[in-house]
C-alpha cells in the first residue's frame, strides 16, 4: 500500500510541474505522507524534476539533507 502512494506522489509532482508554488505544497504533502525510506526514493525523483524544470529549485528547501 505505502508503495502505491509513492508512485501517485511521484504521478502527481509531474502533472503540477508547471507550477513551482503548487509543486512545493505538493512536496510538503508528500513529506508528511511518505515513510523515511520513501522520502530518500522520493529526493532522487525531486532532483531529478529539478534538472529538467529549474523553476522548481525553490522546492529543495523542504528536503532536508
Amino acid at each position: 500500500m505505502a508503495r502505491a502512494m509513492l508512485e501517485y506522489t511521484k504521478t502527481v509532482l509531474k502533472k503540477v510541474s508547471f507550477d513551482a508554488a503548487l509543486f512545493c505544497r505538493e512536496v510538503q504533502k508528500a513529506i508528511e505522507r511518505l515513510l523515511p525510506y520513501e522520502i530518500e526514493e522520493l529526493k532522487i525523483f525531486i532532483h531529478s524534476l529539478v534538472r529538467q524544470n529549474p523553476e522548481l529549485n525553490q522546492c529543495l528547501v523542504y528536503l532536508k539533507p
